[in-house]
């Protein structure tokens, strides 16, 4: 475990995850949405596939994504491990809730400078519409990828509950 992605839908945990094993492991940890994210009013990057690339060169690193568009081919083919919250709506929907009350209420930081708002609420990009819509299609699509022989090579852990991630990662 050298070059490791950390996937699921938004709320799964892996951006958590992602930074506890970085900090076991001695693995630099980037962040996608840091990478992704790199102005205000949610800019997006134009150089993500060059940052992205760079990064990914090194021999050892821990990013927490299933991937942009740009990129997802990029992770998958550089990574040796893959890390896959796999865990059901009911799982998920609290936690993003949660968080993104929390980050609206506080007016949180986020990438590039960003805010969740009130407003933002309101739109289909908003975390917890977004975690809601795309559970199923993210879940087939990561079911796809770890079982496609072009990833056989990648060292895959699934897991389907929360407790099972901490009793695997009490372990590391």
């Amino acid at each position: 475990m050298e070059r490791i992605l950390v996937v699921g839908v938004t709320g799964a945990g892996k951006s958590t995850l992602a930074q506890t094993l970085s900090r076991r492991l001695g693995l630099p940890y980037h962040e996608m949405d840091a990478l992704y994210f790199n102005g205000p009013d949610w800019a997006i990057n134009n150089n993500l596939a060059e940052d992205v690339s760079t990064l990914t060169a090194g021999p050892r690193w821990i990013i927490d994504s299933y991937g942009y568009p740009e990129v997802r081919e990029l992770l998958w083919d550089r990574a040796d491990t893959v890390i896959w919250l796999d865990y059901p709506k009911r799982v998920i929907m609290p936690r993003v809730l949660r968080r993104s009350f929390r980050r609206t209420i506080t007016r949180e930081v986020l990438f590039g400078g960003n805010r969740e708002t009130w407003r933002d609420w309101l739109s289909r990009e908003h975390p917890a519409w977004w975690a809601w819509s795309q559970h199923g299609a993210r879940r087939r699509e990561v079911g796809r990828r770890v079982h496609d022989p072009r990833f056989a090579p990648l060292h895959t852990l699934r897991f389907a509950h929360p407790d099972e991630t901490a009793a695997w990662l009490a372990s590391v």
